[in-house]
């Protein structure tokens, strides 16, 4: 099938994990993915995984917290493809450890703040005037379960940033929804990426996994077909919704 095809779409944060399961399931769906990340290994992986199924991908590297990269990197796509149609805002993660608020360092807390919001807002705030000047345009952020629900063990900061995520997304989908442009945010619980699958002992994931009704964690592929649906047109009267992919551990 070809639910994206020849759309251009730039999923940030896709060197691995989630990102790289969006952005090779984007590709088999005909899409043009402009891939995003760091390790520039990992990223030529991913590249080369979609080439080798048939697909059609670039490499494009940047500090998403910082505005100037982020316009070189949409500058580039523009150049190569044209204007980005598509955005999955993934690039995040969590950079302070779990406790009490006072033991958070300041460090800590900007870090995850800087990297998951502010991050997700440079990048829209980037890509969408052009989306408006076209009058289409389909935006796509991720939060987490972490900032659904509150736990004491939870990393604040994460927690805090991710909640963020989700009411600039209802925001952004208030103000472009003139605009014919939906945005929308995932929230997924435990995702069995490749670093979790080492991290987390086999015994915590089999215990986490009967926490949840469905009886198993997350894959990356699970989030990706979420992605896949509020991307396509199928889900074209759909706008400012947090969308849990969390095998019904959040329930709202």
């Amino acid at each position: 099938m070809d639910i994206l095809k020849d759309r251009i779409a730039l999923v940030t944060g896709s060197s691995r994990g989630i990102g790289a399961s969006i952005a090779r399931l984007f590709a088999r769906e005909g899409a043009r993915v402009a891939a995003h990340g760091r390790d520039a290994a990992a990223l030529s992986k991913v590249r080369a995984d979609i080439e080798r199924e048939g697909g059609k991908a670039i490499e494009v590297f940047g500090d998403v917290t910082k505005f100037s990269d982020i316009e070189a990197m949409r500058k580039r796509i523009e150049d190569i493809w044209g204007p980005v149609e598509i955005l999955v805002a993934n690039a995040g993660g969590s950079f302070s450890k779990p406790g009490p608020l006072e033991d958070t360092s300041e460090e800590g807390w900007h870090a995850s703040i800087e990297g998951n919001l502010t991050a997700t807002f440079l990048t829209i705030k980037s890509v969408l005037p052009g989306m408006k000047q076209r009058k289409t345009g389909s935006i796509i952020t991720i939060s987490s379960s972490a900032g659904r629900k509150p736990h004491p063990q939870a990393p604040i900061p994460y927690s805090a940033a991710k909640a963020g995520i989700q009411i600039l997304t209802q925001d952004v989908a208030a103000q472009a929804g003139p605009y014919g442009i939906r945005v929308n945010c995932i929230a997924p619980e435990t995702i069995l990426t490749e670093r979790n699958r080492e991290r987390i002992p086999e015994a915590q994931q089999r215990a986490s996994a009967d926490q949840h009704p469905l009886k198993r964690l997350g894959t990356g592929e699970d989030v990706a077909y979420a992605a896949l649906f509020l991307a396509s047109e199928n889900a074209q009267w759909i706008t400012g919704v947090v969308l849990d992919v969390a095998g019904g551990a959040v329930m709202s």
